[in-house]
């Protein structure tokens, strides 16, 4: 047995709370009987739900890994008529949503799943959900900097702070980091730079969790097989 909004959910039809909306309005029966209870509870294999008089039927889950170019929005629709990575899926995939965004600019590892659950589990700050960057920087970083970082920078009110960061290489002109970030915050690894007066080049992020960008080409995808899935759930 499942709460209802969470079967309406994984059907696709909205994320938990446009569910919770949905059974409130009165717009969901199950076998027949109106539900307007969030706490009501249904059996996939044997409830009949509708919506709006239509059968609601649990989707097959699909979870995918992209190497998200530069160039491209993880938005459905951008409202500028920049590409998207959307465009870069087969039409039967179409139904997934980014898991997170990586902005415009940033390239590297990307879900993408219409698995709420999923979705929910590796983004919300609760789980804690590592993720790793390579930076390239114009200008010279130091250990200072790199302790400055994990120690936490204020930026518009808001604290920002790497797990851990690594100095890859370091010259007179150009500098590439390793960040490992557990919140992800909005540009949070860009912000980061540019409190010290440093401008990013490039980002990518190479990591979620234990699952690697690995040899994955920019605008290539793949499945998650199931063990990957696990894991990034435990």
């Amino acid at each position: 047995m499942v709460r209802l909004q969470k079967f309406l959910a994984e059907a696709g039809v909205a994320s938990r709370r446009g569910g919770e909306q949905i059974i409130l309005e009165g717009r969901v029966r199950v076998n027949g009987d109106l539900v307007r209870q969030l706490g009501a509870k249904v059996d996939p294999e044997r409830d009949e739900v509708t919506l709006d008089g239509r059968p609601v039927r649990p989707q097959r889950k699909f979870y995918l890994a992209l190497h998200k170019p530069r160039g491209r929005v993880c938005s459905r629709k951008d409202e500028h008529g920049r590409p998207t990575v959307y465009e870069l899926l087969p039409k039967e995939w179409r139904s997934v949503y980014s898991v997170g965004r990586l902005d415009y600019a940033t390239e590297g590892l990307l879900f993408l799943t219409n698995d709420g659950e999923f979705a929910l589990r590796l983004t919300h700050p609760r789980y804690g959900v590592r993720k790793r960057y390579v930076v390239t920087v114009d200008g010279r970083v130091d250990a200072a900097m790199l302790e400055l970082f994990t120690s936490g920078v204020y930026d518009g009110g808001e604290k920002l702070k790497a797990e851990r960061a690594w100095l890859m290489t370091s010259g007179g002109s150009q500098s590439v980091v390793e960040l490992e970030l557990a919140e992800g915050k909005n540009r949070e690894v860009r912000r980061l730079f540019e409190s010290q007066g440093l401008s990013v080049k490039r980002l990518v992020r190479v990591q979620v969790g234990k699952i690697k960008l690995g040899e994955l080409k920019p605008g290539r995808w793949r499945t998650l097989t199931p063990t990957e899935i696990k894991t990034l759930l435990s």
